[in-house]
């Protein structure tokens, strides 16, 4: 906890901290720990969105059990009122429902940090209480006594969000409009119940226990935020961006996309269809942009190697569809609740023959939104499939973000029926490649009429085993997206243009390598990074970024292959030829940290530097 007026408030010892006023703090780090049945998830939201209305930085880290039976779960939000690019390595304040979740977590509170534990379920350890504040509340009994002992503890989340309201002094009516949100539709009773918890837990007294908190004004400054996940962003992205029909099967981390295209999509004229199974989904997504407007499906890494054959066929018939994967851990089922950025390889690959398509990788909440739009841009342009990459970390997070224009940004992608003289879809005099469907319904006036088919076929359509044909076309659907990669921007630098290392990041990496490049020029070190967005194709310029430092470092959540080097890191490598792209990788299943990039780039930058 970054505290305004001193260095750090919480590093002192409890005794010499009680007593004392309310402090201004400028960013705290609070994790909640506990079983998944405990409502945590909605505890962390509601702080989260609480953040984010009162227009101060925030972001979130969540970990799930896979079970259907549940497990030990916890609940990470780093409130600030200036930048806030991470989750944040340790935390401020833990609050410990069980036994398991003291012990398991005591170690990633800060030292001086307090641990508000339920005194019901935890027996603080004397081994930590010289290094830690603890603060016993026995949430579980008085959860009970506040819904009238009628009864079990269900509820006791609400208990501790009023202890951690109270603590931080946080905004109540705003905080009570959350939980009636929360329980809109719901049975009145329960919402009662719900704030009786809510007030129980902020007017208990902890007494001289500890100070109390507040956060200094956001520097953020007027403005009006949105508050989501990455799951939603995307899907409201595509709604934005003007598509109006998608077919998906449900599956963890990307279900709930598909859930908000389905309730969403019907309000502007559209629909969603939940098929049967994965193939399905991606051939009915192909049907609709077939029809004339570009159309989505979406997935997690099992589902799209489902859909890899029909993807080859829109890649032949070159015709436009946006593909989601929310990435988890594989392979197989793998970890389906955790993050993994392992998905690279076959969204850039994934498929039989030359079987070129287009891979973008969101960068954190905000850039899903942007994405997605992009990403059905791009398809529409190109007539091509692309495959956008999230994550599990992403897809789980909740951040405030400024709010879009969507009067600039909403597009209408009705298809264009005007009649037109003739038409050769696959038209090989065309530079870049780039095919002009009609959509079906469309009178061409010459009476000659185009076939869509996955088979090779002429500049009509119509099936051709010519070898000289096939050559032709191989070489059109790849000038399609060497065309592409000239129209995209270079990644931005952060930090100088030169230096001893650079740092390479794609999708969540982004806010933990801005932090530890922070870090390491606060310390004086000549460390900068990129984040790339537009991993297939790549945009043109990485070479001449790439030249002016010593060292690459290439981090990424993916295993370090048979050859010691990460799937992005491959392909740099491939396409620069460059031997000083270094690789650092991890499969633990969790987000990177701050402390883990800086301990693990430290030899590279002590080689680039000429210290031993």
């Amino acid at each position: 906890m970054n505290s305004a007026t001193e260095a750090s408030t919480l590093t002192q010892p409890l005794e010499a901290r009680t007593r004392r006023p309310k402090l201004k703090v400028s960013e705290a780090v609070i994790r909640l720990a506990g079983d998944s049945q405990d409502g945590i998830q909605a505890v962390g939201g509601f702080l989260a969105r609480l953040a984010g209305r009162s227009e101060q930085e925030v972001m979130t880290f969540m970990t799930i059990p896979a079970t259907i039976s549940g497990g030990a779960s916890i609940f990470q939000v780093r409130i600030g009122s200036g930048g806030v690019l991470s989750a944040g390595d340790e935390c401020d304040v833990l609050v410990a429902f069980y036994q398991h979740s003291y012990q398991y977590h005591i170690n990633s509170l800060k030292k001086g940090g307090i641990v508000l534990f339920d005194s019901d379920h935890v027996e603080a350890n004397p081994e930590f209480q010289a290094d830690y504040n603890h603060v016993g509340v026995p949430i579980s009994s008085l959860t009970i006594e506040a819904i009238g002992g009628t009864a079990k503890d269900k509820g006791k989340n609400l208990f501790a969000l009023g202890l951690v309201a109270q603590m931080f002094q946080l905004n109540l009516k705003k905080l009570e409009k959350l939980i009636s949100e929360k329980f809109v539709g719901k049975d009145p009773s329960i919402l009662t119940n719900a704030m009786n918890v809510f007030h129980a837990g902020c007017g208990y007294t902890l007494g001289n226990l500890l100070e109390t908190f507040e956060f200094v004004d956001s520097h953020r400054g007027a403005g009006d935020q949105v508050v989501m996940n990455g799951n939603e962003a995307l899907a409201y992205g595509l709604i934005a961006a003007g598509v109006r029909f998608g077919a998906a099967y449900p599956i963890t981390p990307w279900t709930e996309v598909m859930e908000i295209l389905r309730r969403e999509l019907p309000k502007y004229g559209g629909m969603f269809v939940q098929c049967e199974d994965e193939i399905a989904a991606v051939s009915v997504a192909l049907g609709g942009s077939y029809g004339g407007r570009v159309a989505v499906t979406g997935s997690s890494g099992p589902g799209i190697s489902l859909k890899g054959e029909s993807l080859g066929w829109g890649v032949m018939a070159e015709v436009p569809l946006v593909v989601i994967d929310v990435q988890r851990g594989g392979p197989s089922t793998g970890l389906p609740t955790n993050v993994e950025q392992s998905d690279l390889n076959i969204a850039c690959f994934g498929g039989h023959g030359d079987c070129p398509r287009v891979v973008l990788a969101a960068a954190n909440v905000e850039d899903c939104f942007y994405t997605a739009i992009e990403a059905v841009n791009i398809a529409r342009l190109f007539s091509v499939p692309v495959i956008v990459l999230s994550d599990q970390s992403i897809a789980t997070r909740i951040e405030a973000f400024p709010e879009p224009n969507l009067e600039k940004i909403c597009q209408d992608l009705t298809p264009n029926l005007r009649p037109v003289a003739d038409h050769r879809p696959y038209d090989l005099s065309v530079p870049d490649g780039v095919p002009q469907h009609c959509p079906p319904g469309t009178r061409i006036l010459s009476g000659k009429y185009p076939l869509l088919s996955g088979l090779e076929h002429d500049e009509m359509g119509h099936p051709s085993s010519s070898p000289k044909v096939h050559s032709q076309m191989t070489a059109k659907r790849r000038r399609k997206l060497q065309a592409l990669a000239d129209s995209l921007p270079s990644p931005r630098i952060f930090g100088p243009e030169t230096g001893d290392v650079l740092l390479v990041g794609w999708g969540s990496s982004v806010g933990p390598v801005r932090e530890a490049v922070e870090r390491y020029q606060a310390a004086g070190e000549q460390v900068s990074s990129i984040h790339i967005r537009h991993l297939n194709p790549f945009p043109r310029g990485l070479e001449t970024i790439f030249e002016n430092f010593k060292t690459i470092v290439v981090l990424e959540l993916n295993d370090e292959g048979l050859y010691g080097y990460g799937q992005l890191a491959a392909l740099l490598r491939a396409k620069c030829l460059d031997p000083r792209i270094r690789s650092v990788t991890k499969t633990d299943g969790l987000t990177w940290k701050v402390k883990e990039i800086r301990d693990r780039v430290k030899p590279f930058l002590a080689q680039a530097a000429g210290r031993k």
